[in-house]
């Protein structure tokens, strides 16, 4: 039996991050002229530990010096400052439904089938035709299934991209795409799980080198651009006690219950007819 694929997941810090470094390793997808020939530009985040860096990109260090090779690009998420009300996409607070399940937006809704065909066949059993899927002209009692999430909060996140080689060759290759990407629009999508967030480049790129004081230092070029990215979060992620997403039905049917017996009703279900009009 084929597992059950979860296709809504909440958006969190990690789903963001996880767009930029996407971004910037597949979609701009950079190469630099290097020793070796016409090579792709390794891509690092910032927060790895460097025993998981070393066992996870052996390629990425010497093998004699453990020494970084570049040409190299690197991401750390620089600061993160929470979205001002007037430019949300929703400044105003939409609060949660009161029960134990919680949940604010309705982002989704679809039929359910099998208990809509439930209704249908019920309403056809107790007419004339007395036949189950037989087909019905319009049917007035389908059951929804709503999904809705929490709040999200908005924030925006500066992810600094750091550009580092050896050469002025290469730090030319390496810059040119951030510069010239959608026809030099600093506005771009990044992507993640279903997820878009809205990112705009900076227009000023902090350029470094040691070339003035060369002395006994490794020769380096270093270039820094700012990623400024609109992104939200949903939900408190594994602190979250309540569904990360909420299912809920509408109704399409009330009935009340009646005392047969109080009102004076003929039994529902006689044992015969004679006895059902004997009075």
């Amino acid at each position: 039996m084929p597992s059950k694929v979860e296709t809504l997941r909440p958006s969190t810090f990690e789903t963001i991050d996880a767009s930029v470094l996407e971004w910037v390793s597949n979609v701009l997808d950079i190469y630099a002229t290097t020793n070796e020939g016409w090579k792709k530009v390794p891509v690092v985040w910032m927060t790895a530990e460097r025993a998981f860096q070393v066992k996870h990109k052996k390629e990425a260090r010497s093998k004699d010096s453990e020494a970084l090779v570049f040409p190299m690009m690197t991401i750390e998420r620089s600061s993160v400052d929470k979205t001002d009300v007037s430019k949300r996409p929703m400044p105003g607070n939409v609060f949660p439904v009161d029960d134990y399940r919680k949940g604010s937006i309705t982002v989704s809704r679809r039929i359910n089938q099998k208990k809509t065909k439930n209704f249908a066949n019920a309403d056809r059993l107790k007419s004339p035709v007395n036949q189950l899927n037989f087909p019905t002209p319009k049917n007035e009692k389908i059951v929804y299934e709503s999904y809705s999430i929490p709040m999200p909060t908005y924030y925006d996140i500066v992810y600094s991209i750091n550009l580092r080689a050896d050469y002025q060759q290469q730090m030319n290759e390496m810059m040119t795409p951030f510069m010239t990407h959608a026809g030099g629009i600093n506005q771009i999508m990044v992507e993640k799980d279903g997820y878009t967030y809205e990112a705009f480049i900076d227009d000023s790129y902090s350029i470094d080198n040691n070339m003035s004081s060369l002395a006994e230092e490794e020769k380096k070029y270093e270039t820094t651009v700012k990623l400024r990215v609109l992104g939200f979060i949903v939900g408190t992620g594994e602190n979250q006690a309540t569904p990360k997403k909420v299912i809920r039905e509408n109704r399409v049917q009330v009935r009340f219950r009646r005392e047969a017996v109080i009102v004076g009703d003929i039994d529902q279900y006689p044992k015969t007819v004679d006895e059902a009009y004997e009075d």
